[in-house]
């Protein structure tokens, strides 16, 4: 299937106000999914004979805000956070990224972390790259069956990934600047 029949596809399961955009020009073709869908959507993508998407190559974060003043204006952005999806089928030899936007803080309250659903039900895998996208992004995902950190020491403060993440001076009396 080409990109555009996938998110046509979506588009008739689940209508658009749960698939909201799609980039399929794109060298990576993606759709957009709102976040309370995820984990719907990626179940219908991995079972349905026409998608087959069995293998979750890769899941990551990605932090949208620029910290200098300055140079906001000409971002062309609104700050927030995705969770991005890189799927392959391997019998159908076909692909598809698939994102979902979330504001960098729930309800806009600074250190709150957002929500997304967890797939970890659906590809295995996605319980070490959800919980690497928590530590070093700070995304939560929902039902995630051990969201600790993987990377980051247990009582690391902050996500080093995040654009305004301040390096502490100091972790444990070690110095690091």
């Amino acid at each position: 299937m080409t990109a555009e029949e996938i998110r046509n596809l979506l588009v008739e399961k689940f209508g658009e106000d749960r698939i909201t955009g799609a980039n399929l020009e794109a060298i990576d073709p993606w759709v957009e999914v709102a976040p309370e869908a995820i984990a719907d959507v990626a179940r219908f993508l991995k079972t349905d004979e026409r998608t087959q998407f069995d293998h979750l190559n890769n899941l990551c974060g990605v932090d949208y805000f620029e910290p200098d003043e300055k140079k906001q204006k000409k971002f062309g952005h609104e700050p927030h956070v995705e969770v991005v999806y890189h799927l392959q089928s391997y019998s159908l030899k076909h692909r598809i990224t698939v994102k979902v936007i979330l504001p960098r803080w729930k309800d806009d309250k600074d250190g709150e972390l957002p929500d997304v659903p967890t797939v970890s039900g659906v590809w295995r895998i996605a319980d070490w790259h959800e919980r690497e996208t928590f530590d070093l992004v700070g995304i939560n995902f929902v039902g995630h069956p051990n969201l600790v950190r993987i990377l980051c020491a247990e009582d690391w403060v902050g996500h080093p990934l995040r654009k305004d993440y301040e390096f502490p001076l100091e972790y444990h009396g070690i110095r690091g600047k």
